[in-house]
């Protein structure tokens, strides 16, 4: 398998088969509805079975849940407590194939301290917790993936995180788990479902489901946001995976039955590394949520908070009170003290909470504690709940179920199959010193390019050959290259400045003015690479300005009503040029109409 790029051409191509297939084609075998981890899961599994896939997002990939989490690739600890052993085991192994063979250059091994208080039962009780979670890690066939726990004394736990209040601290235990990029797997996950043979298509809604007299659902009604276009397209099997939004999707197909999902905000502050001193991450519980400082390149990522969100879903923001809390709840717990003015940014997403039981009249199979799969109709399949480690078997359980009724039917390889960038990760990994002579580079920026890109490094290195002004860093955010901000235009699948500053990169919170300083020459690269005008640059460099003024309004807020109409205030009234306002999703008075749900597949 040779890295395919994503780019205007395959996601014309994607939209042509589409159209072919209502067009007295062949159906497609598997519609994919909804681009966050799960659908690019979902595409990865179906198109590695033979099975012809298309897989539409309604924004960009991963614009949803999937590029607002807590960064961690982890095993569950929590549910120890509840002994649920064989979801902790099943999101252990997930873990380990991550780190191992599916994406060793995007999750990272990660050290995390639990402070203890109490000598005895504390330590007696974490120590068998840890225990048991490094038992079921070693479940797992073949190498161990991380290190065994470890038991600190109250020195030792100074010596790796000085910056914790001691006082009450008898010592710690340290255990292992990875951090990853989210917004980059999820890119990373459909640029590998397209290698083999999958058709991704972003800023492509799904505006209604079709059904044949039989009430089978056989295809979709999609609305091109690029261009105004509608069209239709016609599929065996339709598979939605759509986060926060999985309620809305039986309405798409005038159907009754359904899952329950909730919507719960988390929100999270990033701190420059020298504003806290530690080596390791740390764990904590308070009494409303968990709290961790999580090491995360240059920063801190400090978080969260878990509070009922029943406003619009495509646009959940931080108040002032989620920041003033995580703030207070760090603070409890430091030597240093936080303040607003030293935070680089902070972000807020939904997380899908799945409710138990499914409505009347639904086909389900809950097949975890955390996830369940169902049929509100035949023909259609639901995947909701979950979370972001165990996106491999959520999507292996939607592809088994939607084609439960096909004897012939493959199963699923996707453990076997690493994304792009892995094979041959290890061996760019001892490249590194002579591209740092090479190009001058630091050990800090080739660490990076590794844990983003792997053995993709070689596609930046063949664009810098043709163009060497591309080696340098940017001048305004020099912890990236310009070639990565070309690579993203040519290869990645952008279509607008805000896919760059905020998946593609992480600027949108990697730096103090979310990357507005930087937009002059990112832009100047797009409008090289993409083939902007003057006219689209200015629009895109508006849209994403006005973006960000709206969050920072937010957060100036202390309720979540107040803090959406301050972000909604902010907003541009124009649409970009080169985006076709979204007709299918507009009343009369041309506000957002949610029926048919959100990013990640609405």
């Amino acid at each position: 398998m040779q890295p395919r790029a994503l780019t205007g051409r395959s996601r014309d191509e994607a939209l042509r088969i589409l159209r072919q297939s209502a067009a007295g084609g062949e159906p497609v075998d598997v519609l994919v509805v909804g681009g966050g981890v799960t659908g690019a899961g979902v595409a990865l599994d179906a198109t590695t079975r033979g099975l012809t896939t298309v897989v539409v997002e309604a924004e960009d990939w991963g614009a949803g849940t999937s590029q607002w989490s807590t960064k961690l690739v982890h095993g569950g600890l929590r549910y120890l407590q509840m002994l649920d052993f064989k979801l902790v085991h099943e999101a252990l192994t997930e873990r380990g194939l991550l780190l191992n063979t599916l994406a060793p250059h995007l999750v990272k091994p990660m050290p995390f301290l639990i402070p203890l208080e109490h000598r005895l039962w504390q330590r007696a009780y974490y120590g068998a917790g840890v225990t048991l979670y490094d038992v079921l890690a070693n479940l797992m066939p073949g190498r161990r993936a991380l290190p065994i726990h470890q038991h600190r004394t109250r020195a030792g736990l100074q010596r790796e995180f000085p910056a914790l209040r001691h006082r009450t601290a008898i010592g710690a235990v340290k255990y292992w788990d990875a951090t990853v990029d989210d917004a980059r797997l999820v890119s990373t996950l459909v640029r590998t479902a397209h290698s083999y043979g999958a058709h991704p298509a972003s800023r492509t809604r799904v505006t209604r489901l079709l059904k044949d007299d039989d009430g089978r659902v056989v295809g979709a009604r999609l609305l091109d946001r690029e261009s105004g276009e509608e069209l239709e397209c016609r599929a065996r099997h339709v598979v939605a995976a759509t986060g926060v939004w999985t309620d809305d999707v039986p309405q798409l197909a005038d159907a009754d039955g359904g899952l329950r999902v909730l919507a719960s905000k988390g929100v999270h502050l990033v701190v420059p590394r020298e504003k806290i001193e530690g080596s390791s991450g740390l764990f904590l519980q308070t009494e409303r949520s968990v709290l961790f400082f999580i090491p995360w390149a240059r920063y801190w990522i400090i978080g969260t908070t878990d509070t009922p969100w029943s406003l619009e879903r495509r646009s959940p923001v931080a108040t002032a009170a989620d920041v003033d809390y995580l703030l207070e709840q760090a603070n409890a717990v430091l030597t240093t003290r936080l303040t607003r003015e030293d935070l680089v940014g902070w972000y807020a997403g939904l997380r899908p909470l799945l409710q138990p039981g499914t409505r009347e009249g639904t086909d389900s199979a809950r097949v975890s504690r955390e996830h369940t799969v169902a049929s509100p109709a035949p023909g259609l399949t639901i995947i909701g709940g979950g979370k972001l480690t165990t996106y491999r078997v959520m999507a292996k359980d939607a592809v088994d179920f939607a084609l439960a009724d096909e004897p012939e039917a493959l199963g699923s390889i996707t453990e076997q199959i690493p994304l792009v960038g892995a094979v041959g990760e290890a061996a760019m990994r001892r490249r590194m010193p002579a591209l740092r002579r090479q190009f001058g580079w630091s050990e800090q920026l080739t660490n990076h390019l590794l844990h983003r890109y792997g053995s993709l490094i070689e596609e930046l290195l063949q664009l810098i050959e043709e163009d060497p002004s591309l080696a340098r860093p940017l001048e305004r955010a020099p912890a990236y290259l310009r070639a990565e901000i070309a690579y993203a235009c040519i290869s990645e699948g952008v279509l607008h400045l805000e896919d760059l500053l905020m998946r593609r990169t992480r600027l949108v919170y990697e730096s103090p003015d979310q990357g507005r300083s930087a937009l002059p020459e990112i832009a100047e690269i797009a409008e090289q690479w993409l083939g902007w005008g003057h006219d689209r640059l200015t629009e895109e460099i508006e849209a994403y300005t006005a973006w960000v003024r709206g969050v920072c309004a937010a957060a100036e807020e202390d309720s979540d009503e107040a803090a959406l109409a301050a972000f909604h205030a902010e907003q541009h009234a124009t649409v970009p040029v080169g985006r076709a306002r979204d007709r299918a999703g507009e009343d009369s008075s041309g506000r957002a109409d949610e029926r048919v749900g959100g990013p990640e597949g609405r």
